[in-house]
C-alpha cells in the first residue's frame, strides 16, 4: 500500500511554532495535504507526551491514530532534540530526529533525561549537553527497535556536517556506533542530487521532511512508500534496505528556496555563491567578518564527485512547490492573504488534497476547475520551469513561477473566487 509520510515535524510546545498545532491540528492538515503518516513531534515534553497517551491509541503495529478521528491519518512517534556538547576540542550542535514504535520507550527517556538533570520542560525541541553517539546508544538501550535520523544534516548551525559545528564524517561523530545510523536527512536546503556528490552517503537511506512548525507547513517535504504492510517494523525494512521497490521517491522543496542554501550574512545582506565567497576568502564585504557557509557550499567542500553523479541505487525524488505558494505568486501576494487561503480551499475543495493536484492530476483534469494560468504554473513546476533566488544565512530564497505579463493578463479576467 502506497503512503506518504512525514516522520519530522513539532508542536506547538516548540519554540517559534503555531498555537494550534496539536495532535488534532496535525491530523487534520495532514489529511488536507495528503499525507497518511505523519510525526508526532515533540515526545521528550511532558505535557505533550501526556496528551500523546491520553488521545492516540497504538495500532499494534507500531503507528497510532488520535481517538474516534475521521482522518484515517497515523501517527509515528518522533522528535527532535538539540545536542551541544564538545569533542576533539570543539563545541558540536547537532539536532536529531529520535523515532520509536511504543511509548514506553518515550517514558523509559523522558525519566532517564530527567534524572541526569535536564530541563525537558523548557521547549519542545530540548537542549541536551549530551553527546550524539551516548545519545543514540542510550536511545538503542531502551530498545533496540528505536531509531535515530540525524536531522537536515548540511545546516551551518546544528547538523551532523553544519559548516559551524559540525563533523566532515558521520564515523567522526558516532565512532563504532555509525552502523546503527541508516537514514540522513537531508533538509530543506539540499536536495539528494546534491547528497549522491559524496560517496560515503551511500549507503544511507535520504529522507525528507518537513520540520513544521505550522500546519500549512506539513508535507513541504516527505517521502513515498509502496509497503507490503503499514507498519513500523515495514517501514524501518524499507529504510534500511533502500529498495526502490518500496521506498519510491523523495517529495522536495527547491534547495534554493532553503534559508541556508547560499553563503552569506543576513545582517548585511549579502549573499555569495560558493566560487564568489571563495574569492572573498569567506570574509564579507561589508562588516569584514566571516561569511556563514552554506549547505552549496559545505557539499562543495566535502564532496568526491562532479555534482549531478547518481548514486549507487539512489531512491528517485520529485520537487514541489506548495500549492499556497503557487496561488500567492498567482496574484502577487502574501500567501496568507484571504484570496490565497479561499482558492486553495477551494482547489482542496474541487480536486483533492494537495499532493495529488501538485503531482499527479493531469492539466486537462486541472483546467477543469482552476484558472488556466494556475493549472499551467502547477505544471512549469512539475517541469522545474521555476526562476529561483537561493536563500542564505536564516533568510529563505525565493521562487518566481509566472511572469508579470501572465499575471497582468490574468488580473483582467473574471477572478475565480
Amino acid at each position: 500500500m502506497q503512503i506518504i509520510a512525514d516522520l519530522h515535524v513539532h508542536s506547538k510546545y516548540a519554540r517559534a511554532t503555531s498555537k494550534n498545532l496539536g495532535l488534532e491540528e496535525l491530523a487534520r492538515w495532514a489529511k488536507i495535504k495528503g499525507v497518511n503518516l505523519v510525526a508526532t513531534g515533540d515526545f521528550t515534553y511532558p505535557k505533550y507526551f501526556s496528551e500523546i497517551e491520553t488521545k492516540l491509541e497504538p495500532d499494534g503495529q507500531g503507528f497510532f491514530s488520535l481517538r474516534d478521528d475521521p482522518t484515517g491519518v497515523k501517527f509515528i512517534l518522533s522528535t527532535e532534540v538539540a545536542c551541544i556538547y564538545k569533542h576533539h576540542d570543539t563545541t558540536r550542535r547537532l539536532h536529531l530526529v529520535l523515532i520509536s514504535p511504543d511509548t514506553e520507550s518515550v517514558k523509559q527517556l523522558i525519566e532517564l533525561l530527567t534524572k541526569r538533570g535536564f530541563n525537558l520542560k523548557s521547549d519542545g525541541r530540548p537542549i541536551l549537553g549530551i553527546g550524539a553517539k551516548e545519545l543514540l546508544a542510550i536511545w538503542l538501550g531502551i530498545n533496540p527497535r528505536n531509531v535515530m535520523i540525524p536531522a537536515h544534516i548540511w545546516t551551518p548551525w546544528f547538523a551532523l556536517f553544519g559548516s559551524k559545528s559540525g563533523y566532515d564524517r558521520i564515523e567522526d561523530c558516532f565512532g563504532d556506533l555509525s552502523p546503527e545510523i541508516f537514514a540522513l536527512e537531508t533538509g530543506l536546503s539540499s536536495d539528494p542530487e546534491m547528497n549522491w556528490s559524496l560517496s560515503a552517503l551511500d549507503r544511507y537511506a535520504l529522507v525528507s521532511n518537513s520540520d513544521a512548525h505550522s500546519g500549512p507547513n506539513i508535507g513541504r517535504e516527505a517521502n513515498v512508500f509502496d509497503l507490503p504492510e503499514i507498519t513500523y517494523d515495514a517501514l524501518m525494512v524499507a529504510l534500511k534496505q533502500k529498495d526502490p521497490k518500496s521506498f519510491l521517491y523523495t517529495i522536495e522543496f527547491f534547495p534554493e528556496e532553503g534559508m541556508y542554501h547560499y553563503d552569506g550574512h543576513r545582517s548585511c545582506q549579502v549573499s555569495f555563491s560558493p566560487a564568489e565567497t571563495k574569492k572573498k576568502k569567506n570574509i564579507c564585504p561589508v562588516c569584514k567578518k566571516q561569511l556563514t557557509v552554506g549547505v552549496l557550499h559545505r557539499v562543495d567542500n566535502l564532496r568526491d564527485r562532479e555534482f549531478g553523479s547518481r548514486s549507487k541505487n539512489a531512491i528517485p525524488f520529485k520537487k514541489i512547490i506548495p500549492l499556497p505558494q503557487i496561488i500567492a505568486d498567482y496574484y502577487s501576494c502574501g500567501k496568507q492573504s484571504k484570496k490565497v487561503q479561499l482558492l486553495y480551499q477551494r482547489c482542496i475543495d474541487l480536486l483533492g488534497n494537495e499532493f495529488y493536484i501538485l503531482l499527479e492530476a493531469s492539466l486537462d483534469r486541472l483546467l477543469q476547475d482552476l484558472p488556466p494560468l494556475l493549472a499551467e504554473g502547477i505544471i512549469r513546476v512539475r517541469e522545474q520551469k521555476v526562476e529561483l533566488t537561493a536563500g542564505y544565512d536564516g533568510v529563505y530564497g525565493t521562487v518566481k513561477i509566472f511572469k508579470k505579463s501572465e499575471k497582468n493578463l490574468a488580473k483582467q479576467a473574471k477572478l475565480f473566487v
